[in-house]
């Protein structure tokens, strides 16, 4: 029976050999509670301040020039300086972000330009701030430990993300904005008392300044090699055409269920961490590309289902299997990226990798408004979801290397693990690659 139950619950082999894994983990966890408290507010804020739901979509248009350009530029910069110095600082300024929305909101008379001033600076640092954290993983645990480390920051950012919507849609409804922002703030504070902690992670010896050639250079890599272009090109079309988070504050007045805001929210990351907390089974998986493909198509069902369903319920688990859905393709991602990407441009693959995460759910946002302002907020739940499953499935068969996808097979995760080497010591720091390239024979 214990047999049985370990292999289904959550690898801690490598929560137990990197000291920096820990550390990380737990800022994460922290961070992200603080940011799903104002990313419930900041929408509903507007919502009240304008009554739009273009106003609301919007906030994703403002944000994706910061991500696109911020979000290269930080993978390059992540593989030329210290990865801890970037996510430092940019904790520090998020933070910063944060107490500007607190002070807005306690202002008598709330403006609304500001919000999405701080919503286009807040998307810049995620920009700068995500390429490094990605690309340290590989650094600070075991190569056969990635998968189980994947599933395990999944879960954090799940737990976060479940706790951090659902108080924060009681505490907006009733004590207001002001106290959500307030704890994002307290949070952000903790967060960067923690990466204070982390132990340094230098670039690789001669590794070039940031510059628009190493960020071609690294873009010249992701498009040879077809796996990994499948892995962005699911997600960005997943997002783009179901992600429909902005126009929840409307599906609930037209539910008329207010007090379901929150669980809302919320659902997709009880799906989510309910596949992270029996994800034993993930390191036995090799065919990620499979995970990809069948996490995204059903991702984009179940966003259609919540909008063909009136009872709000029902809607909740439609939600809930949508995370479901999501974590699966995130899992195959994720181990995907770190099983075959050199040490040497890990960086720009994480800066490019940032577009598919984040700037196909702004897009979607944008996307979610209009259509709901066109059709009607259900019937762009459905339609995204429809659109999405087609697109997958267009995007399946134009790649087959994705569907084709094996950890033991594939040669560039040979060469992978071949080259990962962990200094031991239990610090969990990593040497660098011996045999990344340099970023002229990249490819």
């Amino acid at each position: 029976m214990t047999s049985k139950l370990s292999a289904v619950l959550p690898d801690l082999s490598p929560w137990r050999s990197s000291r920096d894994f820990r550390l990380l983990w737990m800022q994460g966890l922290i961070t992200n509670f603080g940011s799903f408290m104002a990313l419930v507010a900041l929408p509903l804020q507007i919502k009240d301040l304008t009554g739009s739901p273009l106003a609301v979509g919007a906030m994703g248009a403002v944000e994706l020039v910061p991500l696109v350009v911020f979000g290269l530029y930080g993978g390059a910069l992540a593989d030329a300086v210290d990865r801890r110095k970037v996510i430092l600082l940019t904790e520090a300024g998020l933070g910063l972000s944060a107490v500007v929305l607190l002070v807005n909101a306690l202002l008598p008379d709330p403006l609304l330009w500001p919000l999405y001033v701080v919503a286009a600076v807040v998307a810049a640092l995620a920009g700068l701030q995500r390429p490094a954290l990605d690309s340290l993983l590989a650094r600070i645990v075991p190569h056969d430990q990635l998968p189980a480390a994947a599933a395990l920051n999944a879960l954090r950012w799940q737990v976060g993300a479940i706790a951090g919507p659902a108080v924060a849609g009681l505490v907006v409804a009733y004590a207001g904005n002001a106290p959500a922002y307030g704890t994002t703030v307290v949070c952000f504070v903790v967060s960067v008392l923690m990466c204070v902690r982390l132990s340094p992670a230098p670039p690789a010896k001669g590794a070039d300044k940031p510059s628009l050639r190493g960020i071609a250079e690294g873009a010249r890599y992701a498009w040879s090699r077809p796996v990994l272009l499948g892995t962005y090109a699911v997600d960005l079309a997943a997002m783009f055409f179901a992600f429909p988070n902005t126009i929840f504050p409307f599906l609930a007045d037209e539910l008329d269920a207010d007090w379901s805001l929150g669980l809302m929210y919320a659902a997709g990351s009880v799906g989510s961490v309910l596949v992270s907390l029996t994800s034993g089974w993930v390191s036995r998986v090799r065919r990620h590309g499979l995970l990809v493909v069948f996490g995204a198509a059903g991702w984009g069902l179940a966003i259609a289902a919540a909008g063909w369903f009136s009872n709000v319920w029902v809607v909740l688990v439609c939600l809930g299997l949508a995370g479901a859905g999501d974590m699966l393709s995130g899992l195959g991602r994720s181990t995907i990226w770190n099983q075959t990407i050199p040490e040497g441009l890990r960086g720009r693959l994480a800066g490019i990798e940032v577009l598919s995460y984040s700037v196909g759910p702004q897009l979607g946002q944008v996307r979610a408004g209009a259509m709901a302002g066109w059709t009607g907020t259900r019937p762009a739940f459905w339609t995204g979801g429809l659109a999405c499953v087609a697109s997958v499935g267009l995007l399946a068969a134009a790649l087959p290397k994705l569907l084709t996808y094996d950890a033991q097979t594939d040669e560039d995760a040979q060469r992978r693990r071949a080259a990962h080497t962990v200094i031991s010591g239990g610090d969990g720091t990593a040497a660098a690659d011996p045999a990344a390239p340099r970023p002229a024979e990249a490819g």
